[in-house]
């Protein structure tokens, strides 16, 4: 094995290692966030700089690769592909440290009974497709990657889901509606995940085919339609 491939390699670790962090933030801010826990919250906001160090060494490392060996064809791709994936993985800690954040904000208001279970839920999908995609990121599996790709349209479902119900538990006590406009935005942090996580594999397909997927990326996110309207059936789908 070249030095070159060697590099690559250390490279793709930094990335897994990226991963692994990105994952655990996301699992202990959602663990805080229903449990109104502000201490592991804390712990989450600090432990995000660490991620952002580690997506800078990503960085700096990929960028000495291009000058020291100017790659070409695939090699680039990979560095490119490496560059990509690390801010998006930088960008998943700060979706999580913004969901700490307001737990701070939220502890000790008044919520419904278990309203935050739909979100752990959605976190739950969410975090399976951030982990599928990061395994198919290191064995470079085209087919795992696009499967994870096809399905974000879940999150997208859920999250229109808990929109509609966090809306009608504010609709029918006011008292809800601080605490339940912070679990909104907690919310859509978890859909931009599953956003991250499609982005992720896109730049699989990227690295491995040298171009990026034809077909349009599905959304099944219909909450812009429900302010105004409150209804099922988004306009123009009937």
């Amino acid at each position: 094995m070249g030095s070159r491939q060697r590099e690559l390699q250390t490279l793709a670790g930094e990335i897994a290692e990226m991963g692994g962090l990105a994952e655990r933030l996301v699992m202990e801010s959602v663990t805080a966030l229903t449990r109104i826990d502000p201490a592991r919250a804390r712990r989450v906001i600090a432990d995000d700089q660490r991620l952002d160090a580690m997506q800078r060494r990503v960085e700096n490392h990929a960028v000495e690769l291009i000058a020291a060996h100017r790659p070409t064809d695939k090699p680039l791709r990979e560095l490119v592909a490496a560059l990509r994936i690390s801010s998006d993985l930088e960008r998943v800690g700060d979706l999580a440290k913004n969901n700490a954040k307001r737990v701070l904000a939220i502890e000790g208001r008044a919520h419904p009974p278990r309203v935050a279970l739909g979100v752990e839920h959605m976190s739950d999908i969410a975090l399976e497709q951030l982990k599928s995609v990061l395994d198919a990121f290191t064995s470079q599996d085209l087919s795992a990657a696009l499967d994870v790709r096809n399905r974000d349209d879940e999150v997208d479902a859920i999250y229109t889901s808990i929109f509609r119900e966090l809306l009608t538990y504010m609709m029918e006590d006011p008292r809800n509606i601080t605490f339940c406009t912070h679990l909104l935005f907690c919310a859509k942090n978890i859909e931009r995940i599953g956003d991250h996580a499609t982005n992720i594999a896109e730049n699989i397909h990227y690295l491995v085919t040298g171009e990026q997927p034809h077909e349009a990326r599905v959304k099944a996110d219909t909450s812009s339609y429900l302010p105004s309207s409150f209804s099922e059936t988004p306009p123009g789908s009937a």
